[in-house]
Formats: structure tokens, C-alpha cells, sequence
């Protein structure tokens, strides 16, 4: 079974359902031939080139340390990148205060600066599949949330000690982690922390 990841260009952050709309419609094209754009030559696994989108497949036992270069790479060019398994779009901006923050999720995406769209929709994808979703600074502090059923999220806060708070409502811990993203630990007041 095989994986795909799109780049391609955007002049401002996009949404899910834009990214997902330029994927199918770019599908359906045909691949050009020709001279291969410097940014497919960056990028690991099977690149296939439709005018101005670079289409990645790779097998899915390597998706996850593939996937990382993408982002890497489409980042570091000032791509958007769409993942279609996952329904995620990531975009080159609004980025978090903390430099080198990395976003972990249960199903084994890596993302290093997330923006902060796709901080948002990956706690929307909390569930038995994906059941964990982190912001970390490594050395420093981090924030973490596992779905518990009735009364709805963990969330853990870890600067020094490791405190917990449960979280009834995806809202108020998306709420939490922009918060934490962009440097206002208001969150912190907000919830009652053990």
C-alpha cells in the first residue's frame, strides 16, 4: 500500500477543504514530463510532477520518516503541503513563538514549527487511532492531550513538574494549545491542574 503528499505553492495559509479540493482537481490531471522543478529533486520517495504540484508516494512502513522530510522540505521552501490520509494541510505560516517546537501525534506524525492551523485540525483528529496529540520544546516544556471518553480530554502541562487537568470540550483545549503555541499560559488559570 502506498501514501501520497502534495506540495505546491500559495501565496496565503489555505484551508483544509481548499488543500483537499487542489489535490482531487490536480489528480485528475495529467503528470507533465520535461525538466523536473528543484523542489521534487529535494524530496524522498516516488515524485511524480503536475504543473505547479509536486505529487510524493511512498510505501507506508516509511511514511512516517518520509513524511518529515516533506514537511521539511516543503517548509523550508515555502510550500503548502497537503496530506490526503490524514486530511491535514500544512501551511508555511502563522507559525508559534517557540522556534524548533515539534508537533507528535499517536499515529506517528513529527512535524517541526507546525503552524498553527494544523495544531488546530490535528486535535480534531483525537481518537482510538491517533490517541495523543503534543506540543513540545524539548528541554523546556510541553503540552499534551489523550481523548478520555466522559469527561472528554487529559490534558498535561510539563514545565519543571507534570501537572494534569481534565478538559470537557475540544474547543476549550484547542483553546489551550494556541494559547501555549503563542506564549500566554493563560490556560493554566483557566483549568484546574493536579
Amino acid at each position: 500500500m502506498s501514501v501520497e503528499l502534495m506540495v505546491w505553492d500559495e501565496p496565503a495559509p489555505i484551508t483544509r477543504d481548499e488543500a483537499r479540493a487542489t489535490y482531487l482537481a490536480v489528480r485528475k490531471s495529467e503528470p507533465v514530463g520535461g525538466a523536473v522543478p528543484e523542489v521534487a529533486k529535494e524530496l524522498p520517495g516516488q515524485v511524480t510532477v503536475f504543473p505547479g504540484h509536486v505529487l510524493v508516494t511512498m510505501d507506508l512502513e516509511s511514511m512516517d520518516e518520509m513524511s518529515a522530510q516533506v514537511f521539511a522540505v516543503a517548509r523550508a521552501r515555502g510550500l503548502v503541503c497537503y496530506d490526503p490520509q490524514r486530511d491535514l494541510v500544512h501551511n508555511v505560516g502563522p507559525l508559534g513563538v517557540h522556534q524548533g517546537m515539534q508537533l507528535h501525534t499517536g499515529d506517528g506524525m513529527i512535524v517541526y514549527d507546525p503552524d498553527l492551523g494544523l495544531v488546530h485540525d490535528v486535535l480534531g483528529t483525537l481518537s482510538a487511532q491517533n490517541p495523543f496529540a503534543a506540543l513540545v520544546n524539548f528541554g523546556s516544556h510541553f503540552l499534551q492531550v489523550s481523548p478520555v471518553g466522559e469527561p472528554g480530554y487529559e490534558v498535561e502541562y510539563k514545565e519543571g513538574t507534570m501537572v494534569s487537568a481534565l478538559v470537557p470540550d475540544l474547543d476549550d483545549v484547542r483553546r489551550a494549545f494556541h494559547e501555549y503555541a503563542t506564549g500566554d499560559r493563560s490556560f493554566l488559570s483557566r483549568h484546574e491542574w493536579s
